[in-house]
């Protein structure tokens, strides 16, 4: 078989991305089965209630993401919403475990994708946004949104 290059998204969590304002992001491995992994060859994966917990022996969990079970599969097959184990250097989940500690401050999956066919998840050190916060930033969005459309407009008559 060939060996695959370049990177291909699975899935992306973009409430976290609403919800929460992201300070560091980190590229970490999946610990996963053959069921899983077919499951997710066929683009199948869901983020959204997704979250990152380390527990006390030092090891990252991504829990919460659901990967439906792969359909041709048999008694083998995988539980949809398991705890999977992330892989990343001890010193960085160190440091990750040193900050989650600090008021406000959590671990929360982006995405899901393959890199030279592997399966990677982008995590990131996040601190929660108030809810004046997110307003704000959906007011900026289409305020912008606007400016361009206006813009564009005033080309057209321009010609």
């Amino acid at each position: 078989m060939a060996k695959e290059h370049g990177t291909q998204m699975i899935a992306q969590n973009r409430k976290a991305r609403h919800n929460y304002t992201i300070e560091d992001h980190y590229e970490a491995g999946l610990v996963l089965t053959g069921t899983e992994v077919k499951s997710l060859r066929e683009g199948r994966a869901s983020l959204a209630e997704s979250f990152v917990s380390i527990d006390r022996h030092g090891e990252m969990w991504l829990e919460g993401a659901n990967i439906p079970e792969y359909l041709n599969g048999t008694w083998n097959n995988h539980a949809p919403k398991r705890k999977r184990k992330l892989l990343l250097h001890a010193s960085q989940i160190a440091k990750l475990s040193r900050q989650i500690e600090a008021k406000g401050y959590t671990i929360v999956a982006l995405s899901l994708y393959f890199k030279d066919g592997r399966v990677k998840a982008e995590i990131a050190l996040a601190r929660g946004k108030k809810e004046y916060d997110k307003r704000q930033a959906l007011r900026e969005e289409q305020d912008k949104r606007e400016a361009l459309r206006a813009m564009r407009y005033r080309n057209r008559q321009m010609r």
